[in-house]
């Protein structure tokens, strides 16, 4: 009875397609190329938020700071913006989106479920209301208000200047 070992040799085949020989990690076709990249305003929702440095910041031809100054506050304006956008973004976008998904979806419950319901039943119920409506007007408001108008169709009125 003794220890027996066994030693099993394990190989693997893989296809040279899904093989990476590249040091960079796999990635998928959408994140390969940056470039082409899809758009994430498609309707252009926000396009009038399409800022550059020359539509914020613009110095006539008569009057200009130095070079330096104008590079550096090109670059320090273009990296802020960048980088306070991305801080916000990670701070607020998945909050924001899980509020505004929270009230888009409470609205269209509520126009689902309660709003069109009720306008369907009323405009169901309408024709019946409105011939109801029509004898009451017809036989209560009508004469009274005729009968009104003859009373005050006697009364003249006349306007002498003293």
């Amino acid at each position: 009875m003794g220890l027996e070992k066994e030693k099993a040799d394990t190989k693997i085949f893989m296809d040279e397609e899904g093989f990476n020989r590249s040091s960079s990690p796999a990635l998928s076709e959408a994140e390969k190329s940056p470039e082409e990249t899809r758009d994430r305003d498609p309707r252009g929702l926000n396009s009038h938020l399409k800022l550059g440095f020359e539509d914020v910041i613009a110095e006539p031809a008569s009057t200009h700071s130095f070079d330096r100054v104008w590079i550096c506050s090109h670059a320090l304006f273009e990296l802020s913006k960048y980088l306070i956008y991305k801080l916000l973004t990670l701070l607020l976008a998945v909050p924001l989106a899980l509020v505004a998904g929270i009230l888009f979806a409470v609205l269209s419950c509520l126009h689902i479920w309660v709003v069109v319901p009720f306008i369907k039943s009323c405009l169901m119920v309408l024709p019946s209301v409105q011939a109801v409506w029509k004898s009451v007007t017809d036989v209560l408001i009508a004469p009274l208000f005729h009968s009104i108008g003859r009373c005050f169709a006697t009364i003249n009125i006349r306007l002498d200047q003293e």
